[in-house]
């Protein structure tokens, strides 16, 4: 039985790494059996509604992962600013060093299947809330109305998915700096 669990979890694992810097459309069925190095007869028998199946489960996975990065980074500060921008900074130097993004966000993959396919769409957006939910919980902690909580939440991973954007754009992390400055900027405004 864990060799069933094994296979099918390297395919979840390789195809959210492969979606997440490549996208949906041009990741491919034997790209991922090749880099997941799973049998490829295996892969109907664990996702018997082929590739869409396998996406829904890789945008989970890579939702989970980076849900976990979000909150052990903004659990170590107590001030929501100094928090969040650090999980920023963080973002933009990997993009820095690495040209390309991976366990930070799943805009690519929802940016190309946003108008195309709508569990992939609803996926993708319930992934985005729980991001927005974590940095909610952060600023509701530090004293935010639910309200205002709320708004910010969403203005703050807004930010910072635009950021993405035009860092990976740029292939520095350039634009994601100037979000980290102005994040304490719009927290302070807003108490």
């Amino acid at each position: 039985m864990d060799n069933k669990s094994d296979t099918r979890d390297r395919f979840i694992k390789t195809a959210s790494m492969l979606f997440q810097l490549q996208g949906y459309h041009a990741t491919g069925l034997n790209e991922i059996l090749k880099k997941s190095e799973a049998p490829r007869g295996s892969f109907y028998y664990h996702f018997p509604n082929g590739k869409e199946e396998l996406a829904l489960e890789a945008i989970k996975l890579a939702s989970q992962t980076i849900q976990l990065d979000i909150k052990n980074t903004l659990d170590q500060f107590s001030d929501p600013g100094e928090a969040i921008k650090f999980q920023i900074e963080k973002i933009a130097e990997f993009i820095t060093k690495e040209k390309k993004i991976e366990d930070f966000t799943i805009s690519l993959l929802a940016l190309e299947t946003y108008a195309s396919n709508e569990s992939l769409r609803k996926a993708c957006e319930s992934a985005f809330i729980s991001f927005e939910r974590i940095y909610l919980e952060k600023l509701i902690l530090a004293g935010f109305t639910k309200e205002k909580a709320y708004e910010l939440s969403m203005v703050i991973q807004s930010m910072i998915e635009g950021g993405i954007v035009l860092s990976l754009t740029m292939k520095n992390g350039t634009p994601l700096l100037a979000v980290a400055k102005q994040v304490s900027v719009i927290l302070k405004a807003n108490v």
